[in-house]
C-alpha cells in the first residue's frame, strides 16, 4: 500500500511538469538558484534521494524546528535536513483571524506560483493559509510564509542562509517534477507525552485531529492524502468513483486500504498505553497557548490599530486562564508611512490642544481681571461712603480751659481799672 501511495504522488508530480520549466527557474534572482551544499548532497545520495526527488516540509513551534523530508527511491521519504526556525510569532495554537499573529497550524501546499524568489526577506514562499480547512471554518488571513530576514508577524522566519537551502529543496523539487509539496505545521511534535501536557488545552480537540495526519506520516514515511470535509480534516481516505470531499458537507463514504488500517491500529495501541503512563508521570508544564478566537481578536484589533499608526503597548496583549487581558504599559508607535502620518496628526491636533487651553485660560485670567477691577471699585466706593456719614469734629476749648481763661481775663481786667483811678488821682482827674 505504501508504494501505492507513493507511486500515486509521483503520478500526480508528472502530470503538471509543464507548470514550471528550467527557464523560469533560471529567471529567478542569484540567491533562489544557489545549489545546495555539497554535504547535503552528499547525505541525499547515501539515503537513495536524488537532488530532484520530491520533498515535504514539517514544523514543530515549540522546538522552534523546520525539518525536510525527501523521497528516497522507494517511495518513502526520509529526514534530509533540519533547521532551527529564527523566529515565529503568536503562542501555540492555530491562527484564527487576521492579525491576530499566530502562525499558522494544519496541512498546507506549497505550488511553484507560491515560490518568491525576490521578497522583501531575501527569499521567501506562501505556505497556502487559509486552505480549505481555513475556509471552511471562517478563518481569515493572508500572507503567510516561510521566509528570511528574521523577522515574523505570523509568519516562520529563517536566516537568510537557511531559506536560500529550503528554498533550493523546493526548486529543486519543482524541477524534477513535482508539482507541490505539503507543509505539516504542528504545535509539537505529537507524542504520547506531549499530548498528555496538553491535554486540558482548549486547542486539545484541534490537535487530536492534526495527530491523525502525524501518525499517518509517522507510520508510511509518505505525505498523507489530506481531504477536508464536515469541517475537519480527513487523512488517506478513499471515496467512491465521481465523489468528492466537500469541506462543509457531510464526509461521502470512505474507505482505507487494510494495510493502513492494521498498521495504525498497531500503532494507537502503543500510543494509548504510552499516554496514560505520561498522564501519571510528571512532565514539563505547557508552553503558552491561544485561547481561541477571543485572545485572536483582541490581538487582531492591537494590530489593526499599530498599523493604522495609533500609539498602542510595545507589546500584544495576552489573555490570560482566568479570562484577563494584560497589557505592557510601554507604548510606541509603529515607523512607517501611516504611524508618520498618525503622529503628526497627532501633533498637531496636540497643538490645537494646547493652543485652545491657552485660549481658554486668557479668557479666565481677563474675566478674573475684570471682577478684581470691579471688586475693588465697589470696596472703594463703600469705603467713601462711610467716611461721608461720620460727624463734623470742631476744634475748641474745654470747658475748664475756657473757665480760667475767663478768670484770667477779668483779673487783668481789674488790675487796669486801678492803674486807671490812680492815674487820675495824681492828675487831677
Amino acid at each position: 500500500m505504501f508504494a501505492k501511495l507513493a507511486r500515486t504522488g509521483v503520478l500526480i508530480a508528472a502530470i503538471g511538469v509543464a507548470g514550471c520549466n528550467d527557464s523560469s527557474m533560471k529567471d529567478f534572482a542569484p540567491e533562489a538558484n544557489k545549489p545546495l551544499p555539497d554535504k547535503i548532497l552528499a547525505d541525499m545520495k547515501a539515503k537513495g534521494m536524488v537532488r530532484t526527488s520530491s520533498v515535504m516540509a514539517r514544523i514543530f513551534k515549540e522546538e522552534g524546528k523546520l525539518e525536510i523530508w525527501k523521497a528516497k527511491t522507494n517511495g518513502r521519504y526520509d529526514l534530509v535536513a533540519s533547521y532551527d526556525i529564527c523566529k515565529w510569532s503568536g503562542k501555540l495554537g492555530p491562527k484564527y483571524t487576521e492579525g491576530d499573529r499566530q502562525a499558522p497550524e494544519g496541512f498546507y501546499t506549497v505550488r511553484p506560483s507560491q515560490m518568491n524568489p525576490r521578497s522583501n526577506y531575501h527569499l521567501s514562499f506562501n505556505i497556502g493559509f487559509p486552505n480549505a480547512y481555513d475556509r471552511a471554518n471562517g478563518r481569515t488571513g493572508q500572507n503567510l510564509m516561510v521566509h528570511g530576514a528574521c523577522s515574523s508577524s505570523g509568519c516562520y522566519s529563517m536566516t537568510d542562509a537557511q531559506i536560500e537551502q529550503i528554498y533550493a529543496f523546493g526548486r529543486d523539487a519543482f524541477q524534477g517534477g513535482q508539482t507541490e509539496f505539503q507543509i505539516q505545521a504542528f504545535p509539537f511534535r505529537m507524542t504520547a507525552a506531549n499530548m498528555a501536557r496538553y491535554r486540558n488545552d482548549p486547542n486539545y480537540e484541534f490537535w487530536k485531529m492534526l495527530k491523525v495526519g502525524y501518525d499517518n506520516f509517522e507510520i508510511t514515511k509518505v505525505p498523507p492524502k489530506v481531504d477536508v470535509c464536515e469541517k475537519r480534516y480527513v487523512f488517506n481516505q478513499v471515496a467512491p468513483e465521481g465523489t468528492t470531499f466537500d469541506p462543509t458537507g457531510p464526509c461521502p463514504p470512505t474507505t482505507q486500504p487494510d494495510s493502513l488500517k492494521t498498521a495504525f491500529a498497531s500503532y494507537e495501541k502503543s500510543y494509548d498505553a504510552a499516554f496514560n503512563s505520561a498522564v501519571n508521570s510528571s512532565n514539563p508544564p505547557p508552553k503558552p497557548t491561544i485561547a481561541g478566537i477571543k485572545e485572536a481578536s483582541i490581538v487582531s484589533d492591537w494590530s489593526k490599530r499599530r498599523a493604522r499608526g495609533e500609539r498602542v503597548p510595545i507589546e500584544p496583549p495576552s489573555m490570560n486562564a482566568d479570562g484577563s487581558v494584560t497589557e505592557t504599559t510601554r507604548m510606541g508607535r509603529i515607523d512607517s508611512p501611516a504611524g508618520r502620518k498618525m503622529a503628526a496628526l497627532d501633533a498637531e491636533k496636540e497643538a490645537k490642544r494646547k493652543a485652545e487651553e491657552q485660549r481658554l485660560a486668557a479668557i479666565e485670567a481677563a474675566k478674573a481681571a475684570k471682577e478684581q477691577a470691579k471688586a475693588q471699585a465697589l470696596a472703594e466706593k463703600e469705603a467713601a461712603k462711610q467716611a461721608a456719614q461720620q460727624p463734623v469734629v470742631t476744634a475748641g476749648v474745654e470747658p475748664a480751659a475756657a473757665q480760667e481763661t475767663q478768670q484770667a481775663a477779668d483779673a487783668d481786667q481789674g488790675t487796669v481799672s486801678k492803674l486807671k483811678k490812680k492815674l487820675l488821682g495824681m492828675f487831677g482827674g
